[in-house]
Parts: structure tokens; sequence; C-alpha cells
């Protein structure tokens, strides 16, 4: 069937159309339009390639969905070697590289070097014919890889038909297959939803996707490509310098590393090096280094190669990120937040700059997960500032009790810390969190400067003046164990800490003074059960009245609470149950906070219900979102402005224009104390 030219040239546009988008989305990261414009304009070229068969190309972007399975991967031959590079470790090599590169050159002027990351991912040659992509193939032996075409081919930053102009008619492009951090860590999240094994890092997930015998499976992999040279085809190039040659990739449509610069001499490599590997960490991909090569191509020909490798380039390496030791035994770590971490005590080993004695397990089932038993040899991977952790046992090397029983038994929590290492506290495991904790809250040394703040936050105890800093000062001198020790603090005592003068220590002991007239919603809240915010708090003093009803409740009394389902009312229980918590709760309650009573929803039916209260004016002891939580706790309404349906006007101090306005109208007006009086008596309709 001939396919009119319109139809052909529409069909060339939308080809053009979204090769453009698939730049800016996937190369630029800049989309220049929504997903569904994206998608119209896709489908309409699928359309058009079912109606017209004869329109479709090798080169569509239809083409990168993946095809059926192929039965092995064909060789493929390099037209210029892949060649590996010489590796630096210290300065002092990188000194002796540039050394012998001004020897061989007879320069006594510094060398431009252009500089790069290190891409840790999977090497590969794109082959193009006239700007089409015709073949691609893993690195291999250097000189044959495995043509893994149909798979490249789904990656949508690697151009199917070049942009621009100026390419050679054959022309071999070089660069990295990868996965990105966050593309990793998402698949691993499917592979464990699914059930089934984890990569065991981003370059092996790569490796495995791009190998695929079916490209289906490839194009459902999150994979990444970036250039970093040419191949065959590279001599036609009419191009003075490397960094040429990659500002020409850009151009025609492939992804260069941002991070790639000219440098100059000896101390621009270290300086780079330096550079790169502070910004290591935040990079979205994994590399394990950086690459140097002479700027100029023609000194890159002039000093040609040796062995397998280029006198022209070197790559400068990172410390190793991966090693392996052995288990000498399992402890646990208590967080800020009561969290209970297991950690790996380990054979000291040097890895990723530093000697690692520790590694993080994370939690009780990473370690069942994992199979990390004491005596294992494992391996441990530090990168960056990261937490050092165990990645995986090498199970070969276990030790063996005989030639089917392991020397150690599986280790388990419970088992080995049946209570907090730190309090002596309970630990407890929600039923639908992977994280154990400690339940002494209030009590327990590790979580006690996390207790502090929360208990003077703002919407908890409200103790102004009371922050991070301080709180270490206060803890750290050994003055404050417990939130009970902040009402026994004096002038004296504070003001003798460091920045903290006479006037400070006096504003805080005011606001610790003034903090003990409180709500019992707030002191719920203050408290910091797990699991327990702002609005169950108030739900909990509605419900019950008092902090003792509450404190007595079970689970199921505790579940008759609106929202607050098993989980929470777990943690509530859980809380409560601790000793420890209660011996502070008692000590909270001797140092005199306390909070005005009301009766619990079950036995005041809500005396407020249909009552519209509005507040102004600055009231004597409570603050207007208590009086307000007060209110709605006994089923009112606050509004913010006077009305004909306005029941009563509460006023203070400097009561303004809504006070006038209550009394024009003849609505009742009462003070603190009449609004108290009536929460705990209920009022007669």
């Amino acid at each position: 069937m001939s396919v009119p030219a319109a139809i052909q040239e529409r069909a060339a546009w939308l080809r053009s159309e979204i090769e453009r988008h698939n730049h800016a989305y996937y190369v630029l990261d800049a989309p220049t339009i929504p997903d569904v414009e994206y998608d119209r304009l896709f489908r309409e070229l699928q359309a058009l390639e079912h109606d017209y068969p004869a329109l479709l190309t090798a080169d569509s972007p239809t083409q990168r969905v993946g095809a059926a399975p192929l039965k092995a991967f064909p060789p493929a031959v390099h037209g210029v070697p892949m060649l590996s590079l010489n590796n630096a470790f210290e300065a002092a090599e990188v000194e002796a590289f540039d050394q012998r590169v001004r020897d061989a050159l007879g320069t006594i002027v510094a060398v431009d070097y252009a500089a790069e990351p290190k891409f840790d991912g999977l090497a590969i040659s794109l082959t193009y014919e006239d700007g089409v992509f015709v073949r691609g193939a893993t690195r291999g032996d250097g000189t044959t890889g495995e043509e893994v075409t149909p798979n490249l081919r789904t990656l949508r930053d690697i151009p199917l038909r070049l942009c621009g102009t100026g390419w050679p008619v054959r022309l071999e492009v070089r660069g990295e297959v990868l996965m990105f951090k966050a593309d990793f860590d998402r698949l691993n999240e499917k592979q464990r939803e699914r059930g089934d094994k984890l990569f065991a890092n981003p370059r092996n997930a790569a490796a495995g996707s791009l190998r695929q015998l079916d490209s289906r499976i490839t194009a459902a992999r999150p994979l990444s490509f970036f250039a970093y040279g040419v191949g065959a085809g590279g001599e036609a190039l009419d191009a003075r310098t490397h960094a040429e040659i990659l500002d020409r990739l850009v151009a025609w449509g492939f992804p260069v590393a941002a991070e790639r610069l000219v440098v100059q001499g000896v101390r621009g490599l270290l300086g780079y090096f330096e550079q790169i590997g502070q910004r290591r960490a935040s990079l979205p991909y994994d590399i394990d280094g950086v690459v140097y090569k002479v700027n100029r191509l023609d000194w890159q020909d002039a000093l040609g190669f040796v062995s397998r490798a280029p006198r022209f380039a070197i790559a400068h390496k990172f410390p190793a990120e991966e090693a392996m030791t052995t288990v000498l035994g399992i402890d646990v770590q208590v967080g800020r937040t009561g969290a209970i971490t297991p950690v790996a005590r380990l054979q000291p080993v040097f890895v990723g700059g530093v000697t690692v004695t520790n590694a993080t397990l994370h939690n009780e089932d990473e370690v069942r997960r994992k199979d990390v038993r004491v005596g294992d040899t494992v391996i441990v991977r530090r990168a960056g500032d990261v937490i050092p952790e165990v990645v995986s046992v090498v199970l070969d090397r276990r030790p063996m009790r005989d030639l089917v029983t392991p020397l150690h038994e599986p280790w388990s929590l419970l088992s080995h810390y049946p209570v907090c290492p730190e309090c002596s506290s309970a630990i407890v495991r929600g039923e639908d969190e992977a994280v154990a904790r400690c339940s002494g809250g209030l009590f327990c040394p590790a979580q006690r400067k996390q207790a502090l703040l929360h208990f003077a936050a703002r919407r908890a105890m409200d103790i102004e003046g009371l922050g991070d800093k301080l709180v270490d000062q206060l803890v750290d001198a050994g003055l404050v164990h417990t939130p009970a020790d902040l009402y026994r603090l004096d002038v004296a005592t504070l003001s003798g800490l460091e920045r903290m003068a006479e006037k400070s220590a006096t504003n805080l002991v005011a606001a610790i003074e003034k903090s003990r007239q409180t709500t019992l919603a707030r002191f719920v809240f203050a408290l910091g059960i797990r699991n327990v915010g702002e609005a169950t708090a108030r739900d909990l003093a509605r419900h019950f009245g008092d902090l003792e009803a509450l404190m007595a409740a079970n689970s199921d009394a505790l579940q008759a609470v609106p929202d607050v389902g098993p989980v929470v009312a777990a943690s509530i229980a859980a809380f409560f149950a601790e000793a420890h918590n209660r011996e502070v709760i008692a000590g909270l309650r001797a140092a005199g906070i306390s909070w005005p009573t009301v009766q619990p929803v079950a036995e005041s039916a809500q005396a407020f219900i249909g009552k519209t209260f509005v507040l102004t004016g600055t009231l004597p002891t409570l603050k207007r979102d208590d009086a307000k939580a007060m209110i709605e706790a006994a089923g009112g309404k606050v509004a913010g402005s006077v009305s004909k349906k306005t029941d009563y006007v509460v006023a203070g101090e400097e009561a303004g224009s809504k006070l006038e306005k209550a009394v024009e109208l003849g609505i009742a007006v009462i003070d603190e104390a009449a609004l108290i009086e009536l929460l705990t008596q209920g009022v007669n309709a």
C-alpha cells in the first residue's frame, strides 16, 4: 500500500517531536509537555504505523517497547578495541602519570586534561550508520562483545537517530549503561514485594537487566545511559580535543556527565578528584572514581597505547566501598525515638577510606532475611558518609558444627534483648512495624533529649526558650533526666550554664512555671506516646475525662475512642504499662502540673452540643487553643465572629470589638473561671 505524502510527513513530524520530548524528559530532565500530551502523540504514531506498515522503521520511538525473547547473544566485533584503563589509587600515582605524559610529549608546560566521573556500570558500544542506530554491544573481552541491540533500543536516553549534523557515515559511540540510585531502590522494593531475590547493587542490577534474552524485561527496568567517547569513525571528526567530542555527542542527542571539566596539570587533577569525592554521595548514580584523559587529540595519538591500555588516560579510583570481614557479635543501639537497631560488631576492616568496626543491620527482619549470624564472613559496604552496612553473607565461609549444621543459631532480637539495654524497659514491636522500640520513652537515657524537646514543644507543654542547645546542656550536665526534673530547675542553676544570662534563666523558669497549668489533651500529647498526635490526644482527653481513667484503659476501651484502632491502642497501652513511664508521670503530677477537670463524654453527654462560643482577648491561664479544644471536647463550636447565633462570648484582658458587639446583641459574656465552671458542671439547655 502506498503511503500518501501527507501521512509520511505527519509520521516524520511525530517521530521527531516524540524524540525531542524524550530527550527533554530523559536526558535534560526538563519535560516540556504533560504526560497526557506525550501519550497522545505516541498513540497517534502507533496508529499511523498500524494503518501504514511501510511507515514502520527500526528507529521509530514506538520500537522501544521490547521484542520476543532472543535465543542467544551473537558476538559483536568492535571497530576499535574497547580498552581498559590503568588505575591510580594514590596522589603520587597521579603525579607519576602526569610526569610520564609530559616526558613523552617533551613539554614542560602544564597539560590540559579532560576529567569526568568514572561510572560504575556496564560499558557498551553503539554503532550508527548514516545517523541511525544499527547495533549495540557490551565490552566483552575488549575486542568482541555481546550484541544486545534489541535491549539497548529500549533505553529512552539512547537516540535511535542522531540529532543535528556532522557525524561520519559510520560511528561508534562509547558509554556506560547504569541504574540511578533511586531507580535501584524502587526496583529492589518491587523485588521485595514480589518475594524475588534482591539485587546487590545498582551495577549488578544494570548488567543483569541489559543481558536479558527477553528485551521486554529490559524495557521494564529503569536503565540509563551516559556517553563518554567515540570509537571507530572518531578519526573523521573535525575536532581538536576530547572536550569538543563530548560537546558533539551532546549536540547529537546523547546524555553526557554534567560533572565533566577540563583541568590543568596535576594540581587540577587532584583538585577535581577531591571535588567529585565530596559530591560523590549526593550524585544520583554510583561512581567508583574519576577518569583523566589528555584533552588534545593529537597528543593522544602521539602518546599511543601500552599493552591493553592507553598512555594518555588513567582512572583515579576511590577507596573500595565494599570489603569482607567477620561478624564478632550482634548488639543493639537505641535511637532518639526508641528505635532498636541491630548492629554487627566486626573484625576491623578498611573500607570507604576508614577503618570500620561496626555496621548497621537495620532491623530484625533484615537480619533474618540476610541470615546474618555471629562468626559469618560478610560483605560490608560504606559509601561516603553513609553508615556502614552489612550487604550480604558469604555462605560458603560460614563456620559449621558439622557438614550440615551451622555453628551458630539464627539471631533474634527478643531472645538476646528482652528488655532495653539502656533502661531495662520492655521492648515492643507493633504488628505492622518493621522496627522494635523501647517502651520507656519518658525514662530511657537514649531517648532523653528527644522526649524533653517534644514535651516542651509549643503544642505540648509550650515551655518557651527550651530548645535543642539548652536541652543538650541540661542533659549533658546531668541536671535533667526526665521531664519532671524541669520543674526543679531554678534561676541560679540555669544562669550558670554556658550562654545563659540571668534574664534568660528567669524567663525560662517563668515559662516552666506557667506550663504547670495546662489541659489534659496537651499533657497527653506532651508524653510523646508513639502514634498519638494532637488530634488523638484531644480525642482521648475528651473521651476519658481524666488521666487515671486513660492510664487504666485496656485495648478494647481505647478502641472505643474515635479513630483509635488496634495499632494506636497497642502503643498507648504499652506506654502506660511501662512502670518507668508511670513513675515519671507521677513525678510530673507531684511537681504541680494540673488541668481543669472535664467530665468524660459518656458522663457529660457533651454538655456544649449546639452551643456556639466566641473567644476574645487574653485569658488569665488558658491559651486560646486550649480553651477552644476544651469547648470542642464538650461538643461545642468555636466561631471567629459574634452573631445572633452566638451563645457565649468568653472575654479576657484587652477584649475588643467582639465584646462590644456581644453587649450590643445581648449575648452572655463570661470569663475564664465561668467557662471552666460550665465545663465541669455542664450547661443547662
